[in-house]
Order: structure tokens, then C-alpha cells, then sequence
């Protein structure tokens, strides 16, 4: 119609443009899983984990097989219908003792994990927030750690203090004990510095000097501005450490300084099958991808976490 105005394409945008913008809004865990899941080995790797976790803890209800019966009749059978994954050489069968096992083996995991975490957030914190002596002390300490073999130290430990620990915790109470707090003791070096690293950067930025100019305490500082954007780099070394005690605790096992010799674990199933390689190899092989695929999985994830919890990247 001449002389009317057309409607004009923009006049409807101021509108539609709020409603673009809030549907495209991530929170920061939205925004870590939306990265996490682009990284497919990750994700694999996630539900892998998921799986033989699942296995570990409700196995003994699908397959409640004892791990101690012994039936010399089946001895170092391969799989079958009655035996899943075989006996060994009593045998006994594998599928449960490795189940039983997987619950020990992750449980010293994890709990080495916390040990160690706990430890390198606490020194890292108070050496990145302190100056001076105080710093130079802790790092001195954390390099003095971190030269020592940790090997040789782990069996210096386990030879001087085992049988103390289970005279007063019990036999396998005390081996728990004892093996978490050793690997623990010797994986909280890297997450230290890793800390103190952080602080140091995290300390000097704008919000942190905004919260120090209106009188927030150093421990309020540490505990709601510094500590929380500085746990995405420790998440990840959280789940390297969890594959390192596990693997660490195989060792020990495999060598016969862990759990009791009747008290299966991966590495201790591994260290029985080592003599029978030739004409069982079922035996050593199901423990030995266990763990293969345990830690595998796990560095996975933590690779993904990498990506997923780093801000600079772009995806």
C-alpha cells in the first residue's frame, strides 16, 4: 500500500535475541561435560570403567561363588560354562576371586588417591599462599620426596612396619592400611607443586584482589576464590594417581608384600599364574587386562578431564 511504512526484519530481533542468548547459556559443569563427551576415548573409557566397576560391586550377588572353594577335579580348566574365566591351580575360580579382588585393587586406588591429594592440596595451598621461608621450606621438602626411589622406599616401608601395623589393625585391615598409606605418602609430591603453582598465579588476579580490598581472610580467600578455580588441574592428577596406586599396589602384591597370600587381589592372582604360563595362560591373562584396561581407561579420563576442565582450549 503506498505510503506505508514496511515492517521492518530487525524490529522483532531485540526480542528474539534474549531468548537466543539464554538458550545457548552453559553452566560451567554443563560447559566441562559438553567438552568431556567430544573426547570419544574418554567417553568410552568412562563407561569401560563403569562396567568393572559395576562388575566389582554387585558380582558377588550375580556370581556368588566362594573364592576359597577348592575342587582339585578343575584344576587350571580354561573357560567354561562352570568357570567363565577358568581355575587356577586348586582350582578355584577365577571369575570370583577376580571380582573379589577388582574391589580391593580399586579400593586402595581411590583411597591412595585421597591420601595424596589431600596432602599435595594442603602443602601446595599453604606454600602458595605463604612467602619466603615458609615456601622454601615445603618445596625443599616436596624435592627431597620426589628424588627418593619410590620402589625401594615402598618395600623399606612395608618390610619395617607390616607386621607392626597388623599386630595392632588386624591382618588385612593393617595391609590396607599400611599399602594406602605408603603409595599415598609417595604420589603427593606432583600434586604440591601442581598446587602452588596455581595459588601463585590465582592469588594475583583481579577478583582475588578485589575480595583481599574488602577484608576477606586469607582462609576465606583460599576457600571461596582460590582453592575452587584451582581444582580442575588437580582433578586431573586425581585420576592419574588413582591408576598409579593401582598399578603400585599390583606391584606389591605381585612381589608378595601386599594382602595375605589367601586374600586375591589382581596382582597377587598374576604373581600365582606366573609359574603356569606354559599350560594355563587364561590365568595370568584375565588379572593382567584387568589392570591393563583399568589404568588405560582411567588415563583416559583423565585426558578428557584435561580438555574438558581447561579453559584455553578451544573445542
Amino acid at each position: 500500500m503506498a505510503g506505508s511504512t514496511p515492517a521492518s526484519l530487525s524490529a522483532e530481533a531485540p526480542a528474539a535475541a534474549p531468548a537466543a542468548r539464554k538458550a545457548r547459556r552453559f553452566s560451567p559443569w554443563q560447559e566441562a561435560w559438553r567438552r568431556f563427551r567430544r573426547h570419544k576415548m574418554a567417553l568410552v573409557s568412562a563407561f569401560a570403567l563403569l562396567v568393572i566397576v559395576f562388575a566389582v560391586l554387585a558380582g558377588p550377588f550375580i556370581w556368588p561363588v566362594p573364592i576359597n572353594e577348592i575342587d582339585f577335579a578343575a584344576k587350571l580348566q580354561g573357560p567354561s560354562a562352570l568357570h567363565p574365566l577358568g581355575t587356577d591351580d586348586l582350582g578355584q575360580d577365577l571369575l570370583s576371586r577376580l571380582i573379589y579382588g577388582g574391589r580391593i585393587s580399586l579400593a586402595v586406588g581411590v583411597a591412595a588417591m585421597v591420601v595424596a591429594i589431600f596432602f599435595g592440596v594442603l602443602i601446595g595451598a599453604i606454600a602458595g599462599m605463604a612467602s619466603g621461608a615458609v615456601d622454601a621450606a615445603l618445596m625443599w621438602v616436596t624435592d627431597l620426596f620426589l628424588s627418593l626411589p619410590q620402589l625401594p622406599l615402598l618395600l623399606l616401608v612395608i618390610y619395617l612396619f607390616r607386621e607392626p601395623v597388623k599386630g595392632v589393625l588386624g591382618v588385612e585391615g593393617g595391609a590396607f592400611v599400611l599399602i594406602v598409606a605408603v603409595i599415598g605418602g609417595t604420589r603427593w609430591m606432583p600434586a604440591a607443586r601442581l598446587v602452588r603453582a596455581q595459588f601463585l598465579s590465582i592469588r594475583e588476579k583481579e577478583f582475588v584482589e578485589a575480595a583481599r580490598a574488602l577484608g576477606a581472610s586469607r582462609l576465606r580467600q583460599v576457600m571461596m576464590h582460590i582453592l575452587p578455580n584451582a581444582m580442575g588441574p588437580v582433578i586431573v592428577v586425581a585420576t592419574i594417581d588413582i591408576a598409579a596406586a593401582i598399578i603400585a599396589e599390583s606391584t606389591l602384591s605381585f612381589l608378595g608384600l601386599g594382602f595375605p597370600s589367601d586374600v586375591p587381589t589382581w596382582g597377587s592372582v598374576l604373581r600365582d599364574a606366573k609359574d603356569y604360563l606354559d599350560i594355563a595362560p587364561h590365568w595370568a591373562l584375565f588379572p593382567g587386562a584387568l589392570i591393563f584396561i583399568t589404568v588405560l581407561a582411567i588415563n583416559f579420563i583423565g585426558d578428557g578431564l584435561r580438555d574438558a576442565l581447561d579453559p584455553r582450549r578451544v573445542l
